[in-house]
């Protein structure tokens, strides 16, 4: 096309993540750097945008968090420990509850990409719903799941989406590819930090709404 790496996203999305693949993949288990992770999921962050409303609460705003931490904290382990240390783990706005969030946030995109690549037609709803269905569902109430349903319907098309990643169907193959293949260690890695550690991975890191109302911006909080 042309174009420059800079202005395709899902380049630098699966570019990033084969890094901290190699990380996520050595053994004994290395100190993944807290500033590359959430350098790569700032760029993840852009394909939330391209989606629209139906997946506003995935918007990963709170990964500029992880981003400010990495500042002082140099890796992912570390800034776990700090907030066991503190007895913070699962108070609001805490470091490890936001890097959570964006493991399932990392976990949808994967699961989404694999949904898009065996998916006929140019609708991205059965996708978005079948990756929507498997990681966040489950930790959303009836009130966030309706509001998400009612959304689906002002998805973008696959090919209106493409263009806004600026991808033909045969590059944006290819991508994906990577990225699935690649993440899939990255949130392994992530998992592996709160379950060696006791601290679970099934908790609801969403604040509570006043019954019979769902406000799109209160879901990245």
């Amino acid at each position: 096309m042309g174009s420059s790496e800079a202005e395709k996203p899902l380049r630098r999305i699966a570019a990033s993540f084969e890094e901290l693949s190699a990380v996520a993949k050595q053994q004994p288990a290395g100190s993944m750097d807290a500033g590359a992770f959430s350098r790569a999921c700032s760029n993840v962050s852009v394909l939330f945008g391209c989606l629209g409303i139906a997946f506003k609460f995935a918007e990963m705003d709170y990964v500029n968090d992880l981003v400010e931490a990495s500042k002082s904290i140099s890796t992912l382990p570390s800034m776990v420990e700090l907030d066991i240390q503190q007895d913070t783990v699962r108070k609001p706005g805490s470091h490890t509850r936001n890097l959570l969030r964006v493991k399932r946030g990392i976990d949808m995109v994967k699961v989404l990409f694999e949904q898009i690549l065996v998916t006929e037609g140019n609708s991205l709803r059965d996708a978005a719903s079948v990756a929507y269905a498997q990681v966040f569902a489950p930790h959303h109430g009836w009130a966030i799941r309706k509001a998400v349903a009612a959304g689906m319907y002002a998805l973008p098309s696959k090919s209106q989406l493409l263009k806004k990643l600026n991808e033909d169907e045969e590059s944006a193959k290819v991508e994906m590819q990577s990225f699935i293949r690649s993440s899939a260690p990255v949130i392994h890695y992530v998992e592996d930090l709160f379950t060696s550690r006791n601290l679970g991975i099934d908790w609801n890191v969403l604040g509570l709404f006043p019954e019979g109302h769902i406000d799109f911006a209160e879901m990245t909080r």
